[in-house]
């Protein structure tokens, strides 16, 4: 709520002009009415794409139910895209999701990488952004409550008892430790150099 509210504040001062539509992808139970009053009186062409992804996560008994559902809820937002014929698909991952992610792929796979703030996408031919990269969710949190933003009911069973929930719980005690953590694992994702890698030979 907070990026589209950015981008429509954004759409009246950029010297570039461009077009801006909303879209959700509606979990079972997920009350958009609010969100859809909210478009309709600025204008904005609002999807709701209403996808049984719980569903299809219980059914599978998936392990990592987040990174499934971001991953279905991509394929979905590209294929709208690309039938649409728009060229880019703002995200709102913020700076904590950067973080989390980093740590998340450091835990589970060994691999010092989190999502990237742009990214082309050739198999729809979209350009993936996200404008609200360098933001912390606590921050975004109060913007919305500031604009009293009609955020939407998290309708995920899963919501709290994730990967990433643990991993928010972790450098919530890192961040009271350390308080720059943030900005340097952004920092290191940055200047990754392949002087750094660690050779056997």
């Amino acid at each position: 709520m907070v990026l589209l509210h950015a981008l429509l504040e954004f759409r009246k001062r950029s010297p570039a002009r461009f077009d801006l539509s909303a879209c959700t992808v509606a979990l079972t139970g997920m009350d958009v009415t609010n969100l859809g009053n909210y478009c309709r009186v600025r204008e904005v062409e609002h999807f709701v794409l209403h996808h049984s992804i719980i569903e299809i996560i219980e059914e599978r008994n998936e392990r990592s139910p987040c990174s499934f559902c971001a991953h279905l809820r991509r394929g979905v937002l590209s294929s709208l895209a690309q039938e649409r014929g728009f060229n880019k698909i703002a995200l709102g991952h913020n700076l904590d999701d950067a973080v989390e992610t980093f740590f998340m792929n450091i835990f589970r796979t060994g691999r010092a990488r989190s999502f990237l703030p742009k990214i082309w996408q050739d198999r729809s031919n979209v350009e993936v952004i996200r404008p609200l990269i360098y933001a912390g969710e606590a921050s975004i949190a109060d913007e919305a409550r500031r604009l009293a933003l009609p955020v939407i009911t998290n309708a995920c069973s899963y919501a709290g008892k994730t990967e990433r929930q643990r991993t928010k719980e972790v450098l919530s005690w890192l961040k009271a430790k350390y308080p720059d953590i943030f900005s340097n694992v952004i920092n290191a994702l940055k200047s990754i150099d392949s002087s750094d890698r660690w050779r056997e030979n």
